[in-house]
């Protein structure tokens, strides 16, 4: 695809060179997310920050990606603090935070909502999550995640084993990681659900079409034997229509040292698009795993700066400028990412 001026909306916009493009980015953005080196090559350029729906590390993951290139951010958090409450379209909030931006980062509890705010957008847009369909950024850290930790055991993205748990009918991260993986040669899904928040069969099929294999199941223990990764998530409780409702699924797959030390290869890799729920009726991912040198979760979060700091260079066209304003780093950074 031609990033440039593009939205960032969907999965279904890249094909596996875009997603390479992206991932080669992310890697020349490493010495800048881990303060080897400095760069301005945004100065001036303001991020609109419009999260819609509660976030922690995807608000702030935007803000600081575009913040390491150069740039400005101004941001507006929940519906209460918007014009959305006074009764304003999301096609008049997008033509007025169009005109204050020159890229937009949008998160929207409705499905398709940021999709019809980009149409009325005069910059690009990239979906910071809109309602159960689609987090592209999130999957696109993810598969960058991967493959970072599969190349560090001399294995690749294709002939991948995977195992997705949890709320997998409102998960909006396993739909759009699960789309991305289509575009690989020989994955083994293992999706593990309750029946009722199983994987949506639209994606199963596709699944199955990009001739991978994949099992539906309810039984943790027997799902992540022999899987690379296991990819835990946690009950989509604002998608149900009460926490009643979502408290009957809640704390069903547990995972801990002794699940992981008993079921899995030793070098199975665990990963969580986070938060985790670690309230002790769902306690999806024990702290007891905190010091498992295969728990990827902070890792994850590291990667998702320098993979939003990719597609904001691509979309804004200066990839090939951001070495040009760059400098020593003049404060102290300590050792925390080494």
């Amino acid at each position: 695809m031609d990033f440039i001026g593009s939205h960032i909306l969907s999965i279904d916009q890249f094909e596996r060179v875009d997603i390479d493009r992206i991932f080669d980015v992310a890697r020349m953005m490493e010495p800048y997310a881990k303060r080897h080196r400095v760069t301005k090559v945004l100065d001036g350029a303001i991020l609109g920050n419009m999260f819609f729906e509660p976030s922690t590390r995807t608000r702030v993951s935007f803000g600081c990606a575009f913040n390491l290139l150069g740039g400005e951010v101004r941001e507006t958090t929940g519906f209460e603090n918007s014009a959305l409450a006074k009764g304003e379209s999301l096609y008049d909030t997008a033509r007025v935070l169009s005109g204050y931006s020159d890229v937009i980062a949008m998160r929207h509890p409705a499905e398709g909502s940021v999709r019809e705010f980009a149409s009325a957008s005069r910059v690009p847009v990239i979906n910071g999550g809109d309602g159960a369909n689609e987090h592209p950024t999130q999957a696109l850290l993810d598969l960058y995640t991967i493959e970072k930790e599969l190349t560090g055991k001399g294995r690749a993205i294709d002939g991948l084993r995977i195992g997705m748990i949890g709320d997998l009918k409102h998960g909006r991260t396993v739909h759009s990681l699960a789309k991305l993986l289509s575009r690989y040669k020989n994955i083994e899904l293992h999706l593990v659900s309750p029946a009722a928040l199983q994987m949506p069969e639209a994606l199963v099929e596709m699944l199955r079409g990009a001739d991978h294999r994949v099992t539906i199941s309810d039984n943790l223990e027997s799902s992540i034997s022999n899987v690379d990764i296991v990819y835990s998530t946690r009950i989509q409780e604002e998608r149900f229509c009460s926490k009643e409702e979502a408290d009957l699924y809640r704390g069903k797959f547990r995972l801990n040292q002794s699940v992981y030390t008993q079921h899995c290869e030793p070098n199975t890799v665990i990963m969580h698009p986070l938060p985790r729920d670690s309230r002790a009726e769902a306690n999806e991912l024990d702290s007891d795993l905190n010091e498992n040198p295969n728990l990827a979760i902070f890792r994850q979060t590291d990667n998702g700066i320098v993979l939003r700091m990719s597609l904001f260079a691509l979309v804004l066209d200066v990839v090939d400028k951001v070495d040009d304003s760059a400098q020593a780093v003049r404060w102290y950074t300590g050792s925390r990412f080494q």
